[in-house]
């Protein structure tokens, strides 16, 4: 097939839906099919790359005001060369990993043409709000409300929707009405053994435990109270912090790491390759998300591939993937003195964390990534099938 993925965020970008979108592209490309994504560009103007077999164009972008790294594609541009991009490409199928700008152009492109339209959903407004500083806390609510209004407009062209747990569909037949299917974002298990198993191969029998967490260092993620807590943890440990992302918060971050004391034990490591990203998967003792608003968490799934314990958050999807006691822990958010209590039981107990890594490893194989592109090829398959019925009876 010829698949086209339209994506507002893509890496470069470190987050669940760039990743997933990535993975995904790269995955079907793999088993043979034409796959193009759509993203906004890294520098501004119109580009073209090439991922191996991914073809990504590149839409015009400019700096967001309120985020130093992201770009944002503009409408009035977004929407004629998404039209005249389809137009051109002529696809089987089109898959959408939002509503935001690239995403609704791509989306209204598709319905137009009469392509047939698979849309994934990633979103919920928590993820959002801390992209939109000015907006008062107040109306909050209301603008949640009104961001949902506008996703079932654009979703609602869909043939397919789906989203990646159970939790999320619910989510998002409560907020919009739309019904969907739960399809994983997937993991690739083996890539992470592999990385633990050479981590552990080199490992410095010296070396303290480590703390590790991954993604945007945003708002909602609530990476300052994995800062604070950490810093309940004695320096006569070893245990060190690693931050991988980056984001609106990551110089405020550094600097309440050294306001807490604890900037020699802490490493802000920023954006990294996927090589890097590995390693520090591979080396890590503990696995930690204190973020609020994850509809899988991606980053999480692939911390449990690599055999690690994970403390995180009794919140949104993150209860799906930890069971408190068994591969680690849940706490309650914003409860500093439950997550520091967590992780420091871990890292002074090398056998725990073991035991619960190898429960992790167990629990995350029913996500193998093979079975999402099966699932996903399907969809694909039966989307075009019911476009094709819809056009025989018309004509």
């Amino acid at each position: 097939m010829k698949i086209v993925i339209g994506a507002d965020s893509y890496a470069p970008d470190i987050n669940g839906a760039a990743r997933f979108a990535g993975r995904l592209a790269r995955g079907l490309a793999a088993r043979g099919h034409e796959v193009h994504v759509v993203s906004a560009s890294t520098e501004g103007p119109e580009q073209l790359e090439h991922d191996g077999a991914v073809t990504i164009h590149r839409m015009r972008s400019i700096r967001y005001r309120w985020h130093a790294t992201m770009r944002v594609c503009l409408p009035w541009l977004a929407g004629p060369d998404a039209r005249d991009l389809l137009e051109q490409l002529q696809p089987d199928v089109v898959h959408v990993q939002s509503h935001m700008v690239v995403g609704r152009a791509v989306a209204n492109a598709a319905d137009r043409l009469g392509i047939p339209l698979v849309a994934t959903n990633h979103f919920v407004p928590e993820n959002v709000f801390g992209y939109v500083p000015f907006l008062p806390r107040r109306f909050h609510g209301p603008a949640g409300r009104m961001a949902w209004r506008d996703l079932a407009r654009v979703f609602g062209q869909a043939d397919v929707i789906t989203a990646p747990t159970p939790l999320a569909v619910s989510l998002l037949t409560e907020a919009t009405g739309l019904s969907g299917e739960a399809v994983s974002n997937g993991i690739d298990v083996q890539r992470y053994q592999e990385a633990a198993r050479q981590a552990e191969l080199n490992a410095d029998p010296q070396a303290g435990p480590v703390i590790l967490f991954v993604g945007r260092l945003d708002q909602e993620k609530r990476v300052d109270e994995l800062i604070a807590a950490f810093a309940r943890i004695p320096a006569e440990t070893g245990a060190r912090l690693e931050i991988v992302g980056g984001g609106d918060q990551f110089d405020a971050l550094v600097g309440f790491a050294a306001e807490l004391g604890v900037d020699d034990r802490v490493s802000f490591l920023g954006q990294v390759s996927d090589e890097e990203l590995l390693a520090a998967y591979g080396r890590a003792s503990i696995f930690c998300m204190p973020g609020v608003a994850e509809l899988q968490s991606l980053v999480t799934l692939e911390a449990m591939s690599a055999g690690k314990p994970v403390v995180a958050a009794n919140a949104m999807a993150l209860p799906h993937l930890v069971q408190s006691g068994h591969n680690g822990w849940l706490y309650t958010p914003g409860d500093i003195g439950e997550l520091a209590l967590r992780l420091s039981t871990l890292v002074a107990d090398p056998r725990l964390r073991e035991r619960m890594g190898q429960h992790s490893r167990t629990m995350v194989s029913h996500h193998d990534f093979e079975a999402t592109l099966d699932t996903f090829t399907e969809i694909y398959a039966s989307a075009g099938a019911a476009v094709r019925g819809q056009l025989r009876s018309v004509a």
